[in-house]
């Protein structure tokens, strides 16, 4: 039942363990990279829920772990608490040789991958998912970073984890917003580079979503390999890699004009924007109608918003958004980048889009 998954990146290779009941092997898996003090980072979510477990099965196999707890929630992805963690990480008396672990979501993966990363120039991380989105997305890859009032993620660095370990039993725990959240990044995956697994996703992602273990470890397992072939053509997003931006110069758009709160999460942002980048794909000419539909109808039966229109509160204004993106991660050369689509599956990166049909598409 439990897949293994080798991201080759020469003397940064690293496995992915993937399956129910993974946590129970996290001692074996960790020690051999661990030496001294075990920093754990979490936050008060997931401490609440796993990290006694956690921390006795590291304590069983002869670790030292010294669990450190943050505030849950994307506002916590900041200089404040990068600041605050660094100067925990460093009274847990961690050296260059350690290793810090992160256990939690995407933002504990970034944060405390940043961290671990600029700290005393670099000390190696494990990943310990606990979310759908931070296992099939922001764990693997070594993307990590924090969000500032111009935008989401633009500070931070490209830091390898020494291992990734995604236990989908603790997938049961998630609220149900937060687990469809994390399926954005699934459909994703699907709708830029695999026709097949998208296909396969309409059928079973209901499945999926209700713990059937062969159809979640399939989901979780497919797209962290697909994933780690991308990394392993294009570690630093050069080129090929950027195509996982999908939706995301829209859904980080969405989330700076949201100022980043719990009116949308970072993978309802990514669902709207991947609807949006299909949406404009046909406006260009690019995309035919019926596979943009199938995209929307597929978010809309898992139950995620597939328009502006869906997130609570004020709508956020075509130039708000617009002012966003323009800050982006993405802009090269003064050019915004966008991932558009021929077709499902068929994904590919431009810079030659006109600000009218993005006005357009979110007015």
């Amino acid at each position: 039942m439990n897949e293994r998954i080798k991201i080759d990146l020469g003397a940064r290779s690293y496995d992915i363990h993937v399956g129910p009941g993974m946590l129970a092997e996290a001692g074996t898996l960790i020690a051999p990279f661990a030496r001294g003090p075990l920093p754990v980072v979490t936050d008060a979510n997931v401490a609440f829920l796993h990290l006694d477990r956690f921390l006795g099965v590291l304590e069983h196999a002869g670790l030292e772990p010294k669990p450190i707890t943050v505030d849950a929630g994307e506002s916590t992805k900041s200089f404040f608490w990068l600041e605050k963690l660094i100067g925990e990480l460093i009274a847990t008396g961690v050296d260059r040789g350690g290793l810090v672990v992160a256990f939690g979501g995407g933002v504990i993966g970034d944060l405390t991958g940043f961290a671990a990363g600029i700290l005393k120039r670099g000390i190696s991380f494990a990943q310990v998912p606990t979310t759908l989105l931070s296992q099939v997305d922001s764990s693997v890859g070594g993307k990590t970073g924090i969000n500032i009032p111009e935008g989401k993620n633009l500070v931070g660095v490209f830091h390898q984890p020494k291992v990734v370990i995604a236990d989908t039993d603790v997938l049961g725990t998630l609220p149900r917003r937060e687990l469809l959240a994390g399926y954005a990044e699934v459909l994703k995956i699907g709708a830029v580079r695999d026709a097949d697994y998208f296909a396969w996703l309409e059928q079973n992602a209901t499945r999926a979503l209700h713990g059937e273990h062969d159809a979640i470890v399939h989901t979780v397992a497919h797209a962290c390999r697909m994933k780690a072939h991308i990394v392993e053509r294009d570690e630093q997003e050069r080129g090929e890699r950027a195509l996982l931006n999908l939706g995301h110069t829209f859904g980080h758009a969405l989330e700076t004009a949201t100022g980043f709160s719990d009116r949308l999460l970072h993978g309802e942002g990514v669902a709207i924007g991947t609807v949006l980048a299909f949406r404009l794909s046909v406006k260009l000419g690019l995309c035919s109608p019926q596979d943009a539909a199938r995209v929307e109808a597929h978010v809309k039966t898992i139950g995620l918003p597939a328009a502006i229109s869906d997130i609570a509160g004020e709508r956020p204004s075509p130039d708000v958004l617009l002012a966003a993106m323009a800050h982006d991660k993405k802009v090269k050369d003064g050019k915004l980048n966008f991932v558009l689509a021929r077709g499902i599956g068929q994904g590919f990166v431009t810079d030659a889009v006109p600000v009218d049909a993005v006005r357009d598409v979110v007015s």
